[in-house]
């Protein structure tokens, strides 16, 4: 007799629950549909190894690990991708810059070049596509530490 109580009082539980739950989820107002809101979306550039070249011969290697974010709508709609267009940007800023000078180490405009990059790029892209470039990685690495 105890255990068909028991089993009763637990159906009886059990019916309760399933029923609060749903009358309490139905009282409540219908959460807004935001559309397709899909915001930026992070997409990391391969490594990049630049020379630095100085007195005819190069003296080591700039290697730069970049992220950069951009509207993903933007993304699947353009038919280049931007990824080649940032590693070239960011080649020739680093190979060109007569700033860069390792044997006499000054802190670096890290957000000037990559400010003036990110403006370059969107430029020869004809839009805003790139809305900003992360630096994951900046560093020098002589040309006597690498391996052959």
């Amino acid at each position: 007799m105890k255990n068909v109580m028991a089993g009763f009082w637990v159906c009886a539980v059990t019916l309760a629950s399933c029923y609060a739950a749903v009358t309490w989820t139905v009282g409540k107002a219908p959460v807004e549909d935001k559309g397709s809101y899909e915001g930026l979306q992070y997409k990391k550039l391969p490594p990049m190894n630049i020379p630095v070249i100085a007195e005819g011969a190069v003296q080591g290697y700039v290697i730069a690990n970049l992220v950069f974010t951009a509207d993903a709508k933007t993304l699947r709609e353009i038919s280049v991708p931007p990824e080649a267009f940032i590693q070239d940007e960011v080649f020739r800023y680093v190979y060109a810059d007569e700033t860069l000078d390792f044997r006499k180490l000054s802190r670096y405009n890290v957000n000037g070049m990559i400010g003036n990059v990110r403006d370059k790029i969107n430029k020869r892209l004809g839009a805003e596509i790139v809305k900003e470039i992360l630096v994951e990685n900046f560093n020098f690495v002589d040309k006597s530490a690498i391996r052959s």
